[in-house]
């Protein structure tokens, strides 16, 4: 409890973890509650073209007037959605095998470090354009999908290194010589003492997911289906928004990307200055 009580307390003092925390609240909550308050659907076309923000239209509306607010708020839920699934899979594919790895070592270790080696050296963006490229139709869940089994390489080999250190400590000794199995020790006795290192991992396979997700959408790889702030600003280049002065359909979408990426960014190093104690602002 006293330890747990002392990260809180450096986590409410840490200025960095704050802001990134308040600027991700935010776009959560306009991702949740947001499309409530859209009237329109977000491909519909329901107003004047190229129209300027207004009372009826929040954000104005594109060129072929469809209403930006609600590709807006409908995009942030796809961002929050290809983060939360892209990259959590990224982030269980990379603690499964670098646990793995790092614990039994030997030709274990060998096959899945290849493996790895192999998937760290391709060039990520360039496997899922290309795959993007060959699927007629594509979703968010499929890109999410994509995304994911494309980024854990690094994952691994970070949690891989950690194993390795924890793996000769006394308390794993003790758990092999009460005759634990290998899954229920680096479940319940490695994972455990690395688990500030495994979310600070998470949030920038978070981070990785949306800005992936935001290149295949910005080139037209994105979904074929439904609408995400890189689509909002494909299309936003594709038809002049920028040289037509129509800045409602262009700034929100990158800024909102920019905002998330940057605030998990931040999270990550208050954290990082939270769980080390050498780092620690008293």
């Amino acid at each position: 409890m006293g330890s747990r009580s002392e990260l809180l307390y450096f986590a409410w003092r840490n200025v960095k973890l704050r802001i990134g925390l308040g600027i991700l609240l935010v776009f959560t909550l306009a991702a949740l509650i947001g499309p409530y308050f859209a009237h329109h659907d977000p491909n519909a076309y329901v107003g004047p073209p190229g129209y300027p923000p207004s009372a009826e239209y929040w954000l104005g509306t594109t060129t072929f007037g469809q209403d930006v607010y609600s590709q807006f708020v409908h995009g942030l839920r796809s961002t929050f959605v290809v983060g939360l699934l892209g990259g959590g899979i990224g982030t269980i594919l990379g603690v499964c095998i670098g646990l793995l790895a790092g614990y039994r070592g030997g030709w274990v270790d060998e096959i899945l470090n290849m493996f790895t080696n192999i998937i760290l050296i391709l060039p990520t963006l360039a496997v899922l354009i290309i795959i993007a490229a060959y699927l007629t139709v594509r979703g968010i869940v499929v890109e999410s999908i994509f995304i994911g089994c494309t980024s854990w390489p690094w994952a691994a080999r970070a949690i891989r290194a950690q194993t390795f250190s924890l793996r000769v400590r006394e308390f794993v000794d003790l758990a092999r010589m009460s005759g634990r199995g290998t899954l229920k020790i680096m479940l319940t006795e490695i994972a455990p003492n690395m688990m500030s290192y495994l979310f600070m991992v998470f949030i920038l396979q978070f981070g990785g997911a949306i800005l992936n997700a935001a290149t295949l959408d910005f080139i037209g790889l994105g979904p074929t289906q439904g609408v995400s702030l890189g689509l909002m600003l494909n299309n936003a280049v594709l038809w002049a928004a920028l040289q037509l002065g129509m800045w409602w359909w262009l700034i929100p979408p990158g800024a909102a990307i920019t905002a998330i990426v940057g605030a998990l960014y931040v999270m990550n190093v208050g954290l990082d200055e939270i769980f080390n104690p050498k780092l620690r602002e008293l």
